[in-house]
């Protein structure tokens, strides 16, 4: 296996196109190394993106926050202006792992190691997160959501990865939330996983909506027919209700050792209630 530590995009780039063999991009390496270890994986090259300064910070401004892609969960959730604008967002990365974890593991290794039940992607895809991902082709900016296939697999091309996550402005009167249920309290991986984002009027009345759910199907599912439940209601019980049943119906799970298909469909629109009530309440504020 060959190591190399580029310290532009552009040489990145040129590595993970030139390879011959699997060519993997090494962020925090809380999955990569894990996986390697159990000879899961083999690489015939890990290129290391921590040297990259353009991937290392968080940027904000009026288009809103742009995130390094070898930026760590802990500097996300200790991020003033990521806590405040997307709590849901920081909290989806804030249980991922022990605090030693947080401290290498990076979102957008989250997201690229294309787990079902990664829990900052389902925060991502409420907050409408982009990525922008480089490559032989340039650059291009894509959804969240359009960035894994399958358990282990990606959209992204031969000589292609992310180079930054980004956050949108934040909507007035908004709000969001992430909440997963987990046998564990702490360090364990979801059974369900949703992330819900609110918009409000004036009058208390949903503009608009998002809702995202992992860990019940095979990717990380946007389901707008229960965003479309909630928008020109005062998410009140019957409008809940009904979204509620939409994330059910959305659900495709397995049985594993964590739970049963079943359990994992009815505990989704429990936990899809408690994430929205807490949106709202953000939105409220």
């Amino acid at each position: 296996m060959d190591y190399a530590s580029p310290q532009t995009v552009e040489d990145a780039v040129g590595l993970l196109s030139g390879a011959s063999g699997d060519a993997r991009v090494l962020a925090g390496g809380t999955d990569l190394v894990v996986q390697m270890t159990a000879g899961l994986r083999r690489p015939s090259l890990v290129v290391d993106i921590k040297n990259i300064r353009e991937l290392t910070g968080i940027q904000v401004d009026d288009r809103g926050i742009r995130i390094g892609a070898a930026v760590c969960g802990a500097a996300i959730n200790e991020h003033p202006e990521i806590r405040a604008n997307w709590p849901g967002f920081a909290e989806a990365t804030d249980v991922i792992g022990s605090m030693q974890v947080q401290s290498r593991a990076t979102p957008a290794g989250n997201l690229c190691n294309a787990s079902p039940a990664a829990d900052a992607v389902p925060g991502m895809v409420a907050a409408g997160a982009t990525v922008t991902i480089a490559g032989p082709d340039g650059r291009r900016t894509v959804p969240v959501e359009q960035i894994p296939t399958g358990p282990g697999r990606t959209s992204l091309a031969k000589g292609e990865f992310i180079v930054s996550i980004n956050l949108p402005p934040k909507p007035p009167r908004s709000g969001e939330a992430y909440l997963r249920f987990t046998p564990r309290t702490e360090m364990d991986i979801a059974v369900v996983g949703v992330g819900v984002s609110i918009t409000l009027d004036t009058k208390g009345i949903c503009t608009a909506a998002r809702v995202a759910i992992g860990a019940v199907a095979p990717t990380v599912l946007l389901v707008p027919e229960a965003a479309g439940a909630l928008i020109g209601s005062a998410v009140d019980d019957p409008a809940l209700d009904a979204a509620a049943e939409a994330v059910r119906s959305a659900c495709a799970p397995i049985d594993d050792k964590r739970a049963t298909a079943a359990y994992r469909v009815r505990i989704s629109g429990v936990i899809f209630k408690r994430a929205a009530l807490r949106a709202l309440d953000r939105a409220k504020a």
